[in-house]
């Protein structure tokens, strides 16, 4: 019988190794000035230095290098007084020069460390992730393949080639083997990238995008019998490009790698690829030995070697670490843990930060960004932040505090920002959006919907309070829902004798 997930970690140890592609940027590339915008018309932005035509000589882009050496600050990593370029050699469609500029032997950052924190069933719990290397390189082409249902090479009519991304600056962010995470596997990979995404965009290096594949994440892992002491052979799952599937990648590999242990049946050293649907992994390409990529010295480059005292100028220049800033803003807003991992993942903490700091309510605040500014930013298939600043939504939370807006007429106001109206006072006064707060036109309107429904107010004045809703309701319906609620029920309430 097949073992499932809670069975393989009872019998097997699962051994990780992440290595984390992430695209800086940049203006231009990492050898040559051409420009890195994505979406561009295929091979528009590209030049003799990035299709490596012969005689062009490349050039470091000194920004990359910045980037590179905060992100090593921002890992713990020791940063290399020298380190060097080298040559990658292999065929692939993609690299126009057939060898990809990369550093091997000497990269810029090494021997770092990020913690990470998880839920266990014993409670939070501290994982450390040592970080091997990091490392500059650029990024290669990209290949479509037409025809066939898989949109893979195998089964196409012909492929197309776009070298727009050949050269992008690229940082390569390489784990040491990460051990002793028992069931927990599957939840730390998820969280390490989680953490380091949310680092890499504080830095402002990248955007950290993995839909549109400027991160993404190569999943090794191994099984070894529990308590063996030993290391399985390792499957290397490419290119996974969400933090879900990295965390389904590794539940994957423990069930198949398992399975086939359990079958007598040995583990094959090859790169394998996630497919969504499925949350399982097939074969690509085996690795059973060491590729020899013939790496050597690129005699085009002269060696990078930072000064001392502007890494520690950059240094300086380090923001709060993430986590540290959750934590932090957490216990000031007393917010629960999954709003504030929801405000993370939808990208908005900045902003509700911004706008509690305009002087909105921190609970009011979230609510709405996370609300119904989120909902107008979904049907558009926006982000939320395109659409209305912090300093129209603190207005906004503003006029309902003083009373001046109820909630349902502040979901008009916004509204009417996001559609090009003006300001949230220029909303207002356009639409004529203005609570009714006169306590005669209010009675008048209570007495008309007394008058309409006179056996509901006989069960309110007998003492059934809910009663009330239906008159309330048809109050806020003939003010054109510009009544507080709150107050026609007072008035409501004291006029039927249970005030």
């Amino acid at each position: 019988m097949a073992l499932n997930y809670d069975q393989a970690v009872e019998k097997y140890e699962p051994t990780l190794g992440l290595e984390v592609h992430v695209e800086l940027n940049t203006k231009s590339k990492m050898f040559c000035g051409c420009a890195t915008e994505f979406g561009a018309s295929p091979n528009t932005q590209t030049c003799p230095i990035c299709l490596g035509l012969p005689g062009a000589l490349p050039v470091v882009n000194a920004k990359a290098i910045e980037s590179s050496i905060l992100i090593g600050l921002a890992l713990n990593c020791s940063i290399a007084p020298f380190s060097r370029f080298a040559r990658k050699n292999y065929f692939y469609p993609d690299m126009p020069k057939n060898f990809q500029t990369s550093q091997y032997d000497e990269p810029i950052c090494v021997n770092g460390y990020l913690d990470v924190e998880i839920e266990t069933e014993e409670g939070p719990k501290q994982f450390r992730v040592e970080i091997e290397r990091v490392h500059m390189e650029e990024d290669t082409g990209k290949s479509l393949h037409v025809g066939g249902a898989t949109g893979r090479i195998h089964g196409a009519d012909y492929s197309l080639l776009d070298y727009n991304r050949a050269g992008i600056p690229l940082v390569e962010i390489v784990t040491k083997i990460v051990a002793g995470t028992g069931k927990y596997a599957p939840q730390v990979a998820r969280a390490y990238v989680t953490e380091l995404r949310d680092i890499l965009r504080s830095l402002g290096v990248s955007d950290v995008k993995m839909e549109q594949g400027s991160m993404r994440c190569d999943v090794n892992l191994s099984l070894a019998p529990v308590g063996s002491g030993q290391l399985g052979t390792r499957s290397e799952t490419k290119n996974v490009n969400s933090l879900r599937s990295v965390e389904r990648a590794v539940i994957g590999e423990v069930i198949r790698q398992s399975n086939r242990l359990e079958a007598g049946e040995r583990i094959v050293q090859e790169t394998r690829h996630f497919q969504e649907e499925s949350g399982q992994t097939r074969s690509g390409r085996s690795k059973e030995q060491a590729e020899d990529y013939r790496y050597f010295p690129e005699p085009d480059l002269v060696p990078v070697a930072p000064a001392a005292d502007w890494i520690e100028e950059l240094r300086a220049t380090l923001p709060e670490k993430p986590s540290t800033r959750r934590k932090r803003l957490q216990e000031a807003w007393n917010v629960p843990a999954k709003e504030m991992e929801a405000m993370v993942n939808a990208e908005l903490l900045d902003v509700v930060e911004e706008t509690i700091g305009l002087g909105a309510e921190p609970t009011r605040a979230r609510s709405w960004w996370l609300g119904e500014v989120s909902r107008l930013a979904n049907e558009r298939e926006v982000s939320p932040t395109t659409l209305i600043t912090s300093a129209q939504v603190a207005e906004v939370i503003a006029l309902i505090e003083s009373g001046e807006l109820t909630d349902k007429l502040a979901r008009q106001v916004v509204e009417g920002v996001v559609a090009g109206e003006g300001t949230p006072r220029q909303v207002i006064d356009q639409r004529g959006l203005k609570v009714v707060s006169d306590d005669g036109a209010l009675m008048a309107a209570i007495e008309a919907a007394i008058a309409a429904q006179p056996d509901t107010a006989e069960r309110v004045r007998g003492g059934n309070l809910p009663a009330a809703g239906a008159l309330i309701g048809a109050v806020m319906k003939a003010t054109g829902g510009q009544a507080d609620a709150a107050k026609v029920r007072e008035l409501l309430l004291k006029h039927l004798g249970q005030g």
